[in-house]
């Protein structure tokens, strides 16, 4: 059976390999993005495309319009939008504190927002039973990222996605966080990740290796898949072992 697939951050990385797998298994998908030109050129066969600030409620009740018209039942729900905000205009002050205000602002708004947002829009189009909710966190929200302000977003997801499990779970749908670690071949990091900083972050894994967005992928697909029906408000981590289970 076809299903309707809505996947936020969809035209690179992560969410662009998830689209790729759904689409193979003959899923319909629509791939969200702020970015109309990188959608275009995603390639996904069959896809529909929308460009969307999610951070603007205006533009998610058009996106919820639009699954209205396209699809009018979602069956799977993918967050991956987000990313460090390394993308965003700076600050416009040198003041310090309002630095930290932008910075966090930013964030929050990337990274969490548009997660809440979204799914707040189409939670009444989500299949019953059935209906899958998936998140995208970070090993981040265990260790930390530096500033702080991006590994608490993600961790923000944690808590609404064990509150939208208990709200969702009468209706027969699912909710669940995946965290990876490092994952190569997405834009997260602009390329200005180093080879010492590369080294270091493989030595951290019992794999040896780094992270693909396939591997991500395919959690996400079996996670949305009949076998994985009894699993809900779990926190699912694809790192390698660089980081162990909470």
């Amino acid at each position: 059976m076809t299903r309707n697939i809505v996947i936020s951050g969809g035209g690179t990385g992560i969410g662009l390999a998830t689209a790729r797998a759904f689409a193979a298994g003959g899923d319909r998908v629509l791939l969200l993005g702020r970015r109309a030109e990188v959608l275009e050129k995603a390639g996904v066969p069959g896809a529909l495309t929308h460009a969307a600030d999610l951070t603007e409620p205006a533009e998610v009740r058009e996106v919820a319009r639009l699954v209205a018209r396209e699809f009018g039942t979602v069956d799977v729900l993918v967050h991956s939008a987000g990313g460090s905000g390394a993308l965003e205009p700076p600050a416009g002050s040198e003041d310090p504190l309002d630095r930290v205000a932008h910075a966090w602002t930013v964030a929050f708004r990337l990274n969490t927002l548009t997660a809440v947002l979204l799914t707040e829009a189409l939670q009444e189009r989500l299949a019953e039973p059935g209906g899958r909710v998936l998140f995208l966190s970070s090993i981040a929200a265990y260790r930390g990222s530096g500033s702080g302000a991006y590994a608490a977003a993600k961790a923000g997801l944690h808590p609404y996605a064990h509150d939208l499990a208990r709200r969702l779970g009468h209706r027969g749908i699912t909710v669940n966080v995946v965290a990876p670690g490092y994952i190569e071949d997405t834009d997260f990091f602009g390329g200005g990740m180093s080879e010492e900083r590369r080294g270091q972050l493989v030595a951290e894994t019992s794999t040896g290796r780094a992270g693909e967005p396939g591997d991500v992928a395919a959690t996400l697909h079996w996670l949305a898949s009949p076998a994985a029906g009894h699993i809900t408000s779990q926190i699912i981590q694809v790192n390698g072992g660089a980081e162990r289970g909470h």
